[in-house]
């Protein structure tokens, strides 16, 4: 039989370990996730910006982007991930 890949759970990486252990091998690192959530912010920004840059949605959304960032640095100033993700 073969081997089972588990990747140990460290700090509050849990989607990273999550993917890795689901593909059975070390796929994706921090940094690499971190590159597709700014990736996939900015195309969303450009998907909004769609319905127009003065639209109350568009409004809305750079509020939520503008508040997540916010979260963020909070929560890289006292070296937690988990409170920019459930913060917003």
């Amino acid at each position: 039989m073969e081997s089972i890949f588990h990747e140990k759970q460290e700090g509050s990486l849990c989607a990273q370990h999550c993917l890795n252990n689901l593909l059975q091998g070390e796929y994706f690192s921090p940094v690499e996730l971190s590159s597709i959530a700014h990736q996939l912010d900015e195309e969303e920004r450009m998907r909004m910006a769609e319905g127009g840059v003065t639209s109350e949605d568009y409004r809305t959304f750079l509020q939520t982007m503008a508040a997540a960032a916010t979260a963020a640095a909070a929560a890289a100033a006292t070296g937690s991930t988990r409170t920019a993700l459930t913060s917003v």
